[in-house]
């Protein structure tokens, strides 16, 4: 288990290695709404369960509680990121198109900002980029219960059930990853 602390003196290097080729993978985020998801047959079953999902309580930009179970019953979308990370700001438009679409009934995304500048830095970042859904702050508890972030953007897609079916490092086009929320909302 990474610290926060570590990953805040391993993180710049790992960026630096790792931050080519994640630009490379990084397409711009399309539209969510522009290309809509069909899922495969079966798409659901392509998405192992990888354990349960950890609890967690943070603080938002505002300093007020957020805690997992607000989230129950709801396909989950837990993105480790930080303003300043160019992948994690390619894959934020694609989010904002998916808390559109499917609303805050069906799908919740939560942005865990790894800014050690603080919350005032990610408030702005969040009114600049008209983001519509729940930011908080993440600490070196949420990081150990995911299992450690050796890198960011690292994201965790949870089911309905709690489960965490898909835990990705680095962006991924925006309608690959809706076909996987898709599939989940069946």
């Amino acid at each position: 288990m990474k610290s926060f602390r570590s990953l805040r003196q391993v993180l710049p290097v790992t960026l630096m290695l790792g931050l080519a080729s994640c630009a490379k993978q990084a397409e711009p985020a399309k539209s969510a709404a522009a290309q809509p998801a069909k899922p495969a047959a079966g798409a659901m079953a392509a998405l192992p369960k990888l354990g349960a999902a950890p609890a967690w309580n943070l603080k938002d930009v505002d300093g007020k509680a957020v805690s997992s179970a607000q989230f129950a019953g709801k396909v989950l979308v837990v993105d480790f990121w930080a303003t300043w990370c160019g992948p994690c700001r390619q894959e934020i438009p694609g989010y904002i198109e998916l808390q559109k679409k499917y609303g805050a009934d069906k799908l919740a995304v939560v942005g865990v900002s790894l800014d050690q500048a603080g919350p005032e830095v990610v408030k702005a970042f969040i009114a600049k980029n008209g983001v519509n859904y729940q930011m908080v702050m993440g600490d070196d508890a949420v990081i150990g219960a995911f299992g450690g972030v050796e890198a960011i953007p690292t994201t965790f897609l949870i089911d309905k059930a709690g489960q965490i079916r898909d835990r990705k490092v680095g962006a991924e086009e925006a309608a690959s990853y809706e076909r996987k929320i898709a599939a989940l909302m069946e």
